[in-house]
This record gives C-alpha cells, sequence and structure tokens, in this order.
C-alpha cells in the first residue's frame, strides 16, 4: 500500500497578482509561492516591481486583482497582529523615531507577542540581545538611534524585524548602506536562518548564493528557478540589457558573474 505523505505548507503565496499605481501597472498577474525555509531573491531592473511585490505580499498595498496566501489563510483576511507574529517586512527606508535607543528600537519588534496579560519580560529581553548580536549590533544597544550611520540604521531594522520572530521575512534591498564586510556576513546570517526569506537584490552575485531566484521585468514574473538555470547570458541580456559570462573563483570553486555593456 503506498503511503501518501502532505506536502509542506508553502507559508507564503500569490495567485493572479496584478497592481496599479496612479494608473499605471506596476504588477501584472504575479503568481508565486515560496518553500518553507528557503532564501528566494527577487531581481530586476529599476522599476520592475521588486519593492511593490514585497509591498503585496507583506498586506500593504491591496493588488487590484489576485490574492495573497499567508501560512495557507488568506492574507487579506487576518488581522494585522496576527500577519506581524508571522511575517516581517524591512523596506529600503524604513524610519523610526529618533529619541529612542537602539536596543528600544529592536524592541518594537516584540509588539505583536505584547499584551497586558504578557507585557515585555526577560524572555523578551533575550530575544532583543540575540536579535542584535545576530546582526553585530549588540554594541550599539544603548546609543540613539539619530546618532547612527546609515549601515548601522540598516543593520537595526533588520534585528527589529528578527526580534519579532516571524516565519517569513521579507528584506527590500537589505545590503544598501552596508559596508563590503556586513553585506557579507548579513546575506549569510539570514540564509542561516530558521525562516523563509523572500529577498529584493540588485547585486546578481549576491542572488546565486540564494535558493531560488525570481527575475521580474516591467511587472511580471519572467523566470523562476535555481540560481544558475535562471540567470543565463540570455536572460541577463533580454532583462538587463547587459552582456554577462560565468567565471569560476579559483578559490572555492564558486561561479561569479562578470558584466559588459552591450
Amino acid at each position: 500500500m503506498t503511503v501518501m505523505t502532505a506536502l509542506p505548507l508553502a507559508p507564503l503565496s500569490c495567485q493572479g497578482v496584478s497592481l496599479q499605481l496612479a494608473g499605471n501597472s506596476v504588477l501584472s498577474d504575479i503568481e508565486l509561492s515560496v518553500v518553507v525555509g528557503e532564501t528566494l531573491a527577487i531581481v530586476g531592473p529599476n522599476g520592475s516591481g521588486k519593492s511593490s511585490l514585497l509591498k503585496v505580499l507583506a498586506g500593504l498595498r491591496k493588488p487590484a486583482s489576485g490574492s495573497v496566501q499567508l501560512l495557507g489563510e488568506a492574507l487579506a483576511g487576518l488581522p494585522r497582529r496576527r500577519v506581524a507574529q508571522a511575517l516581517a517586512l524591512v523596506e529600503q527606508q524604513a524610519d523610526t523615531l529618533e529619541a529612542i535607543s537602539v536596543f528600544d528600537a529592536v524592541a518594537l519588534g516584540r509588539t505583536p507577542w505584547l499584551s497586558a496579560l504578557a507585557p515585555f519580560a526577560q524572555a523578551d529581553r533575550a530575544i532583543v540581545e540575540q536579535a542584535l548580536a545576530d546582526l553585530d549590533a549588540l554594541h550599539l544597544r544603548t546609543r540613539l538611534w539619530g546618532a547612527l550611520s546609515g549601515g548601522e540604521r540598516q543593520r537595526v531594522h533588520i534585528a527589529r524585524a528578527l526580534a519579532q520572530r516571524p516565519q517569513v521575512l521579507l528584506l527590500d534591498e537589505p545590503t544598501n548602506h552596508l559596508d563590503i564586510q556586513h553585506q557579507l556576513s548579513l546575506l549569510q546570517q539570514v540564509q542561516a536562518l530558521p525562516v523563509t526569506t523572500l529577498v529584493a537584490l540588485h547585486d546578481l552575485n549576491q542572488a546565486l548564493t540564494c535558493d531560488r531566484v525570481a527575475v521580474l521585468d516591467k511587472g511580471r514574473l519572467v523566470a523562476l528557478g535555481k540560481p544558475l538555470e535562471v540567470l543565463t547570458p540570455e536572460r541577463l541580456l533580454s532583462t538587463f540589457g547587459v552582456h554577462a559570462h560565468y567565471l569560476t573563483d579559483p578559490f572555492d570553486g564558486a561561479r561569479i558573474l562578470r558584466f559588459r555593456a552591450p
């Protein structure tokens, strides 16, 4: 007798999602389903819809058509508190009140889990400190937000998202403002987290380190799959308008992209 095993539930998916802003089509008929625990890179030229797609998936923008499911339920019907417990979004231009310490800014990530019967406790403090440590920002805990550099603010925002302990993490250009050391360490840390991650990236060599890559072009999903299968020279020319070829790093055998103008 054959025993049927249930497939793991996609933590986040969308079907037929389209979005219009100011009368312009921004996303068209997007169908996407992520795998539990994977890191999915979303890439595309400027204006291709990467940030808009993340906002729709986070419930911050209502699609003109289509639907989004979070943990098997319709996102549109979920209370915001439930969404915040399951999903965290770090936007490119996120901001926070300046008159607040780094620790308190990250502690805001615990808000969806707190109530009058469950106030901020030692367990929450430990989660906040761990999130800061994961982003190499524990030494910033007493600093004021307004005194941080752009790169430090970026790491603190991501630490706040980690403090939510989400099952799904959405990151919009998370390596912006970061120096090369923290760019590399951030991506490694994100990929090691026990969460499902969707990350919008400009750097295609960073996308090569992800489990899968989704390519957007003029608001449409034009490719989805393993990085080397998707980021082909033909695709890079047709979507990004650049010639590209792969090199092999003699140090570790990794494939890397090199580009030149057409």
